[in-house]
């Protein structure tokens, strides 16, 4: 009988590229085979079309070879085989504002240079960006471990330092002088080996349209969450992609001044009020799909200061240091004080309940209209939102927003692989395409909290064992 059990799959079959692999990342793996066959699985490709039953997806050297009916599908008598009935295989997902820093409190931000790609490619995540570095030096050289097979994680695509102006919250971002240091400072960057910039707050436009011009000359791009420059102004000046959406786009506060960064108002309530169908606002996602700037979607930074929201997570509390999990507890207990609500704002209703669905329209109107939406986490925040599972969080964020499971899903995969340029390699299940893909029980073309479930988590063909990567970050991440 073909069909045989896990361990003993395991237990018969060396691992063909383990001389490949430190010892640190072999003690994760559950299958490194030449040829393996995923045999009788749910196959959900990334490209939006309906899951197909009963598939056999054939990997051989890292690579997909071939994807069919299991009935009439070729397997090699050689091949390790998976009987994966009652699973689905889903590409692997690409986080498009996945930072590996973590906030350590007193606007200070500490590298989890440790437990966060560990943490990311246990959810699924096979590709990210980082979206803006703290230690740019340190996300480069966890990349460099990774690629060589020293550390576990995903592929990483490393964003430069912040692109900041003066005025920076922390004393932890360099603070841009002038349009010629931005030049400078993407070059240098560059030079260094980051393929992508983020902007920020309070950078000038000269100083922006500087680093966009310098980045787009030598084939890199340019994202921002911006608040001195609109995201009207931001798409003129030619920036590839705005990040958070609505709620950080300051054209639309009505004190706002040109070139400045706004207070943040003690009134957050004017975000429900405004109407993404009409108006301004709609004006503004016309613009923005004109010039094809993307969107980078991060439902969970802002869903976790919505008091009663989300069902917070033993996982996440156990992957927690207790100094990080007793201050998030402690921030998502401010959040929900109705003292401080109505001291604040003169309501016991957080307004951030209004501006998260407000959020949530803004998103599915700029896809209706023919948007590119990305899909991202950002560990920021109060601190309960966490490398991976946040990833997997921002996807049935999606679906609560209005997106049907293979449309948020082709959102977390696809649209972001095809941003980076590697939607050849990744982001889709086809044959040819890099063996990087999810094994995750139950179907989340049908029940999106399925993606939870993930099981095994595939990279160039080698299978990481999820759990083992959990656990192995028991209580470290916010120190570590």
């Amino acid at each position: 009988m073909r069909h045989i059990l896990w361990v003993v799959v395991v237990a018969v079959c060396p691992l063909a590229n383990a001389q490949t692999l430190s010892p640190e990342v072999k003690q994760f793996v559950k299958t490194d085979a030449p040829v393996i066959a995923l045999e009788h699985v749910r196959v959900i490709d990334g490209t939006g079309t309906p899951a197909r039953d009963d598939q056999t997806i054939l990997l051989v050297k890292g690579k997909i070879g071939s994807v069919g009916d299991s009935t009439s599908a070729s397997v090699p008598k050689d091949a390790q085989i998976l009987d994966l009935h009652g699973y689905s295989v889903m590409p692997g997902l690409v986080g498009m504002h996945d930072h590996m820093f973590y906030p350590m409190g007193g606007a200070v931000f500490g590298e989890m240079a440790f437990s966060f790609p560990r943490l990311y490619l246990a959810a699924g995540v096979t590709t990210l960006r980082t979206t803006g570095s703290i230690e740019p030096y340190t996300d480069l050289e966890i990349k460099k471990h990774i690629d060589d097979g020293s550390s576990p994680g995903p592929k990483i695509h490393v964003t430069g330092p912040y692109l900041e102006g003066k005025g920076a919250f922390t004393l932890q971002l360099f603070e841009l002088s002038s349009p010629e240091d931005a030049v400078r400072t993407v070059n240098y960057w560059l030079d260094e080996g980051a393929d992508n910039f983020k902007a920020y707050n309070f950078i000038t436009d000269d100083e922006l349209s500087a680093a966009i011009k310098t980045a787009h000359k030598r084939g890199a791009k340019v994202t921002g969450h911006l608040c001195s420059i609109g995201f009207r102004e931001a798409a003129g000046l030619g920036i590839d992609d705005l990040e958070h959406g609505l709620v950080v786009d300051t054209e639309f506060f009505p004190w706002k001044k040109p070139g400045e960064c706004p207070d943040t108002p003690k009134d957050m309530s004017y975000i429900s009020d405004l109407d993404v169908k009409a108006g301004p606002e709609h004006d503004m996602i016309g613009d923005l799909v004109r010039r094809h700037v993307a969107v980078t979607s991060t439902l969970p930074v802002f869903e976790v200061e919505v008091p009663g929201r989300p069902t917070i997570q033993s996982r996440v509390l156990d992957a927690l240091s207790p100094e990080a999990r007793e201050r998030f507890l402690a921030n998502k207990a401010r959040m929900a004080d109705t003292a401080r609500l109505k001291k604040l704002y003169g309501t016991e209703v957080s307004p951030m309940a209004g501006a998260f669905k407000k959020e949530m329209e803004f998103e599915r109107e700029f896809v209706k209209q023919g948007g590119t939406l990305l899909a991202g986490e950002d560990p920021t925040g109060i601190g309960g939102v966490l490398a991976g599972f946040g990833d997997q969080r921002e996807v049935e964020l999606l679906v609560e927003a209005g997106f049907t499971p293979l449309e948020a899903i082709h959102i977390a995969t696809y649209n972001g692989a095809h941003y980076l340029g590697s939607s050849q390699e990744v982001g889709t299940i086809s044959a040819g395409k890099q063996a990087d893909l999810i094994v995750v029980k139950g179907d989340p073309s049908q029940k999106i909290e399925d993606i939870e479930n993930v099981e095994i988590v595939f990279k160039d063909g080698v299978g990481y064992d999820s759990a083992k990567l959990i656990e192995s970050v028991r209580g470290l991440a916010g120190t570590r």
